[in-house]
């Protein structure tokens, strides 16, 4: 079963006809779906696609772009969210410095508030960060040993030195459509995880894998990633489809 650990089905304008969607991803060989949230109102959105369709799971939290919303009745309702069955963690969270005017320090007070939050529910946490990563580090330095349950480095961009730091802090790493990018030099980091580490993922509709870069990316091209990490790893499809399970399975608690 391949697993799309990171997804975005949530804007009409993009997705107006989910049921398209999931019976070509399943037609594919997709077995389950996370649906992120990354706002208060996408966390309610995707809690919804979980309730639709019985392969899709869903996370709740707020993306730096929505650190503003961050306050005591947001993360009421991201606890509440999280209470659901089919909620996994609390994520995408994070640090996002790529645009410019955004506050750095609402970023690092929302991402803080949010894994306190996590530590008090004991969940797993899914985090986002991009250009960020000394600010990322030493947050998760602090906050790491407390996270019971662990934390995923979401589309990981970072440097191998970088990934050996938050490796000795537990975390696990997930990889999408950017892996395949002709310039990227995330398989030479990733070569470097242990693979019981890795999860795959599309963060559709973002990083549409080669050979369909220039298409609106969706869960039913999760397997093109997996297979070029077969590829990376000198394994088989079959192999990475059932090791990356078993780690999708530990790292949720499913």
């Amino acid at each position: 079963m391949f697993i799309d650990s990171h997804a975005h089905l949530t804007d009409p304008a993009i997705f107006p006809n989910l049921d398209r969607v999931r019976a070509e991803y399943k037609q594919a060989g997709v077995g389950l779906v996370l649906d992120v949230g990354c706002s208060l109102k996408s966390s309610v959105d995707v809690k919804n696609n979980a309730e639709r369709y019985e392969e899709i799971f869903f996370t709740a939290g707020c993306h730096p772009d929505s650190a503003l919303e961050v306050d005591d009745k947001a993360l009421s309702v991201i606890k509440t969210l999280t209470e659901h069955k089919k909620c996994l963690a609390i994520g995408e969270i994070g640090l996002d410095y790529y645009y410019e005017g955004f506050d750095r320090e609402v970023q690092k007070t929302a991402f803080i508030r949010q894994l306190e939050l996590a530590i008090q529910l004991n969940l797993p946490v899914i985090i986002h960060s991009r250009d960020a990563w000394q600010d990322t580090v030493n947050i998760l330095k602090e906050y790491a040993p407390k996270l019971k349950k662990g934390f995923l480095m979401h589309c990981y961009s970072g440097s191998r030195e970088i990934s050996e730091i938050l490796l000795k802090l537990g975390a696990y790493f997930s990889f999408g459509g950017a892996l395949t990018f002709k310039n990227s030099k995330k398989s030479e980091v990733l070569k470097t995880l242990p693979i019981d580490r890795v999860l795959v993922e599309t963060d559709c509709p973002f990083m549409t894998p080669v050979p369909y870069r220039g298409k609106v990316n969706e869960p039913k091209y999760v397997p093109v990633v997996y297979e070029f990490m077969a590829g990376v790893y000198g394994l088989n499809v079959s192999q990475v489809e059932q090791i990356v399970e078993q780690n999708f399975k530990r790292f949720f608690n499913m």
